[in-house]
């Protein structure tokens, strides 16, 4: 596999470096450690792939790679940010300027619709509800909704739209990370490539960085590097065993 290049034809940049990192839940008898001394580090323009066992401390990490979670020790610069020199203002503001999140629950509001939904980091920084609403109309429409579909509750929508509700929330902000927990999880072989191509697509044509937490070997090949972990730490980084063909323009069929 080739290093991964950017549009300028510059060698890639770290965005993200993690030294030593650790994390902890509980104390005494009742403390687990998660992350065990991690270190990583992950290209400008990159697909990164997190695979291990559950309970070995993929979502732990992400969390702590996205400010959602402080880590307990080491050094983990993000987008040349440490969130551990930030105040929490600055981490919220930062989130929602620079980070995505692909959940594996999607985590849709039920009340909002599918447009709204994905126009939710847009209304979080302030802008307004139509230009936010129609802006995220523009991705849902590169996702394959129709106008119908951008009106319909989650609840009236299949599992793999939902998923692309997701999808655009998490991409309507333009972020420079996008972290995605196990996000073809409950997709059959076809619908897990059409949100692997998409996921390239849309985050590494602009040069920013995917990290993606998966059990799916089927979307291996869509990586730039696979980085195994057990018990807390990177065992190992890899390329995959083939490059995914590039994404194609066309918008995906729903299901």
């Amino acid at each position: 596999m080739a290093t991964p290049s950017n549009s300028t034809g510059r060698p890639p940049q770290t965005a993200i470096r993690c030294v030593g990192v650790t994390k902890t839940y509980g104390e005494g008898n009742a403390a687990v450690q998660a992350l065990r001394g991690v270190d990583l580090e992950i290209r400008a323009g990159e697909l990164l792939l997190l695979e291990g066992p559950s309970g070995c401390g993929k979502t732990t990490l992400i969390s702590v790679l996205a400010g959602l979670m402080h880590r307990d020790g080491g050094n983990c610069s993000v987008l040349d940010h440490d969130y551990e020199q930030m105040s929490p203002g600055e981490t919220t503001l930062f989130r929602g300027q620079n980070i995505g999140f692909v959940f594996q629950a999607f985590n849709l509001i039920p009340a909002l619709t599918a447009a709204e939904n994905a126009a939710t980091p847009l209304l979080i920084r302030g802008l307004k509800r139509k230009a936010a609403v129609d802006q995220a109309g523009a991705v849902l429409k590169e996702l394959g909704f129709d106008d119908r579909m951008m009106r319909s509750l989650p609840a009236d929508l299949s599992g793999g739209q939902q998923q692309r509700v997701a999808i655009a929330r998490a991409m309507v902000h333009r972020p420079r990370l996008i972290v995605c927990d196990e996000p073809t999880s409950a997709l059959d072989r076809e619908s897990g490539h059409q949100v692997m191509e998409l996921l390239r697509r849309f985050a590494l044509d602009q040069d920013r960085v995917l990290v993606v937490v998966t059990h799916d070997e089927r979307i291996f090949k869509f990586a730039d590097r696979i980085a195994r972990m057990e018990d807390g730490r990177i065992t190992r980084i890899e390329n995959p065993p083939a490059r995914a063909p590039e994404a194609s323009r066309k918008p995906p069929a729903q299901s």
